[in-house]
């Protein structure tokens, strides 16, 4: 970390460790980092508050890795191992973190060779953009622009 005043000397944030942690996002708020680790012998998703006073909470009972933050921060996205976009619902007072429901949306092949996993979520949460590990079925997509200019005709 880098301070923005005083010293401006710079930090870690979490400490060194045995294990692989990877792939973190903060959460729209700034309050919360999400991340990958392999601390429990497979890839988790976890969250700790920033700037990392607190506990630790793990999001992804069954493994996972890569997540995204709907924009409103009361969900997190991760992919599973078994090839699943997962939704984890995510209760928070800003000060206090949980995670009451965690369930599978659908099942994909996203191409997780990309940095960071290869797929995004919408602000919403509702739609997601995701790139297919090569030989998998593409899905057509139509932009339509200045759609509003259309419905005036």
């Amino acid at each position: 970390m880098l301070p923005f005043a005083g010293d401006r000397k710079p930090s870690p944030f979490v400490a060194q460790s045995q294990f692989t942690a990877f792939v973190s996002v903060f959460s729209p708020n700034g309050k919360w980092l999400a991340y990958c680790s392999t601390e429990s012998g497979e890839q988790k998703v976890y969250v700790v508050p920033f700037p990392g006073l607190g506990g630790k909470w793990q999001v992804s009972p069954g493994g996972g890795c890569y997540p995204r933050w709907r924009r409103d921060g009361k969900e997190l996205f991760y992919l599973s191992p078994d090839n699943r976009v997962m939704a984890a619902e995510v209760k928070t007072d800003g000060s206090s973190f949980g995670i009451d429901a965690v369930k599978p949306l659908f099942e994909t092949r996203v191409y997780s060779s990309i940095e960071g996993g290869g797929y995004d979520v919408a602000a919403d949460g509702q739609r997601f953009i995701i790139c297919n590990e090569p030989g998998q079925p593409n899905v057509a997509i139509t932009l339509v622009e200045n759609w509003p200019f259309l419905l005036r005709k």
